[in-house]
Formats: C-alpha cells, sequence, structure tokens
C-alpha cells in the first residue's frame, strides 16, 4: 500500500487539503512549485489518479516531458524522477550530496530513465530537489 492519503478517486487535493496533509512540509512543497513555475516554466500540471492503492499524484511537465511526480504522503511528500543517461551525467557533476548521486548510479535502469525518489520532510530537500529539477530541465 502506498504512503500517499489521497486515495478516494472522488476527492482530487486541493491546495487546502494539502495544507492540512502535508502540515509544516506544505511550505516546502509551495517553495517548490513557485520554484519550478519561475524558473523553468511555462509548466503544466495534472493530477493523475493511479488507483485505489496508490492513489493521486501530481504529475509536473514541460513542453510534454515529465518532469516530476509528487505525492502527498501524512506530514511529508514524495517527489520522483525519471533520469535519463546525460541527467544522469549532469548530477555527477552538479555537487549534490555524494550518497544522492550513488543512489542515482546505483538505481535500476529502465527505457524512460533512472528511477529516484526523494522524500521531503526538510528544507535541505528542497534545495536538493530544486537543482535536480534544474538538471532534468537541462538534459
Amino acid at each position: 500500500m502506498s504512503d500517499n492519503v489521497f486515495l478516494d478517486k472522488q476527492t482530487k487535493p486541493d491546495d487546502r487539503a494539502l495544507a492540512r496533509t502535508l502540515g509544516k512540509t506544505f511550505n516546502l512543497w509551495v517553495e517548490i512549485r513557485d520554484c519550478v513555475r519561475a524558473e523553468h516554466g511555462p509548466v503544466f500540471e495534472e493530477w493523475k489518479y493511479y488507483g485505489v492503492k496508490y492513489g493521486w499524484t501530481l504529475k509536473t511537465l514541460r513542453q510534454r516531458r515529465n518532469l516530476f511526480f509528487f505525492t502527498p504522503c501524512q506530514g511529508y511528500f514524495r517527489i520522483s524522477f525519471a533520469l535519463g543517461d546525460k541527467a544522469v551525467a549532469a548530477i555527477e557533476a552538479s555537487g549534490l550530496p555524494a550518497a544522492l548521486i550513488a543512489e542515482i548510479k546505483n538505481a535500476k535502469k529502465y527505457a524512460e530513465g533512472r528511477g529516484l525518489r526523494i522524500e521531503v520532510r526538510v528544507k535541505s530537500e528542497v534545495e536538493h530537489v530544486k537543482k535536480l529539477i534544474a538538471v532534468k530541465v537541462m538534459n
């Protein structure tokens, strides 16, 4: 079962419900969302329902290209990426923490790229997500 708390197909998340669910991390989500819109826009955001087991996830696209997926959980949220070879190479030189780079390099490779999920609970993780988004946009 997913940690996603929005499992009811009839109840698409909105900012009010997200603020209640995410608590203190709602402001971290708003910071990421606003950064993406300002620095990498225009972007298209689409809530997708992936079934009773996985619930609602926000898909963020830039010019038809998936940037990331946002999954709301109780008190935190998860950002998921699919990173291609060029993005992975750029991440190696990005200054991100060595443990995060190793996690990306060791992730299983799929047709759409290497999968990475980051649970965002504190401000330092926001900065990592912003950097990963910038790399994804450029590669």
